[in-house]
């Protein structure tokens, strides 16, 4: 097995980046989903009720900041962007405690699920996608050890899905048969929540393998 793909989401809920070699800590990718959108009362504004937001791509500039569409994430055309999209109040929030996950700070698939999913991999927004896995062999990882590059990752459990993946990546549209899909195929879990048990590099190509 080896890394086929490394991604990060510098803002949540918005496209993310691809990358090539990736720092991986104890909270994750750093950078990834530090900054979020919320409206007056501070709640989490995201794409599943505001799918319009992944047609903005998150990335990290080599200063390290966020920046959306290629700006500063605190420009205020970025603001203007972020209430057309999901309306007023709206803000965008820095936020780089563990929190601000769903629920851990990595999210594993592999190509083999992805294969039997039949969509888009980059619509279940995963971290790290494992390559060389024979078909629906990540439903017995759970509880597990992997190595990843240098890292050492416990796969904690499988990921339940929402609402999340039926839109799509480039045009926001939405297709509610892949959720139906999920449900009928994978009983509603799909890719793998995991935390890092040994922080370390990783890279496109490098081995991956179970303890």
């Amino acid at each position: 097995m080896f890394v086929a793909e490394l991604w990060r989401f510098p803002v949540k809920s918005m496209g993310g980046e691809r990358l090539r070699s990736a720092d991986i800590g104890p909270l994750g990718i750093p950078g990834d989903r530090v900054v979020h959108v919320e409206n007056d009362k501070g709640r989490v504004i995201t794409s599943r009720s505001r799918p319009r937001l992944l047609l903005h791509r998150g990335t990290l500039g080599e200063d390290g900041e966020p920046r959306v569409d290629g700006r500063p994430w605190p420009d205020d055309s970025v603001r203007r962007d972020v209430i057309a999209a999901v309306g007023e109040p709206a803000r965008l929030v820095r936020d780089e405690s563990p929190e601000r996950f769903d629920v851990l700070p990595l999210l594993i698939a592999t190509d083999g699920a992805i294969a039997a999913f039949g969509y888009d991999g980059r619509r279940l927004r995963p971290n790290i996608v494992v390559g060389g896995v024979a078909g629906l062999a990540e439903r017995t990882w759970e509880g597990r050890l992997l190595h990843v590059g240098d890292a050492l990752i416990e796969i904690v459990d499988l990921r339940e899905r929402c609402i999340m993946p039926t839109f799509d990546p480039d045009t926001a549209a939405q297709n509610t048969q892949v959720l139906l899909d999920i449900h009928r195929k994978f009983e509603g879990m799909l890719a793998l929540n995991a935390r890092v048990r040994r922080a370390g590099g990783a890279e496109v190509g490098d081995e991956v393998f179970l303890e």
